[in-house]
C-alpha cells in the first residue's frame, strides 16, 4: 500500500507560497520511499485555475471580499478532506510564515484529531512555536535532513 504525506506549512505569507520546500520533499518522498504527497500549493493552483480562472485570489481579498471568502471556504474543505480521507501522515515546516497564517494550525489539529502522525520541522526556535502546534506533533526535527533520516528508517522497513 502506497502512503501519502500531506505537506503543511505557510503559504499565504511565505516566499513563493512555500512551494520550494514542498517540491523538494515531494520529490524525495517519491524517489526514496515511493510515497505520494499532497502538495496544497499545487492543488490550490489547479483548483483556482479550473474553477476560478478569471479571479486573482490574492487580490480578491481586497477587491471582492465575498468572492474571496467563498473561494477560501472551498479551499479549506478541499485541504481538510485531503488530510482526513487520503493522507497517512503530515509533514509540517513551521516557520514565521506558518505562524502568521491560520491554515497550518488547522491542518495540524485535524491530523492530531484523526490520529495521523505530524512530523514537524522547526523553522524557528522552540519557544516561539505555539504549545498547541507542539502538542499536535508526533516528532519535532531541527531540519529536513533529520526528518529524511527518520522517515527513511521508519518507512523503508
Amino acid at each position: 500500500m502506497k502512503l501519502t504525506a500531506y505537506l503543511s506549512g505557510g503559504m499565504e505569507y511565505a516566499e513563493n507560497y512555500g512551494a520550494d520546500w514542498r517540491t523538494e520533499i515531494e520529490s524525495w518522498l517519491k524517489k526514496n520511499l515511493n510515497h505520494d504527497a499532497f502538495n496544497p500549493v499545487r492543488a490550490s493552483e489547479e483548483f483556482l485555475g479550473s474553477r476560478y480562472p478569471d479571479v486573482d485570489f490574492r487580490l480578491s481579498k481586497v477587491n471582492d471580499f465575498e468572492k474571496h471568502r467563498q473561494i477560501a471556504k472551498e479551499i479549506v474543505l478541499l485541504d481538510s478532506r485531503e488530510i482526513i480521507l487520503r493522507s497517512d501522515y503530515v509533514i509540517c515546516y513551521y516557520d514565521e510564515s506558518a505562524q502568521r497564517g491560520a491554515g497550518t494550525k488547522g491542518e495540524l489539529t485535524i491530523a492530531a484529531l484523526t490520529g495521523k502522525p505530524v512530523y514537524l520541522i522547526r523553522g524557528m526556535v522552540v519557544p516561539d512555536i505555539p504549545s498547541w502546534v507542539i502538542g499536535c506533533a508526533e516528532r519535532i526535527f531541527d531540519g529536513f535532513d533529520e526528518l529524511k533520516n527518520f522517515l527513511g528508517a521508519e518507512y523503508r522497513r
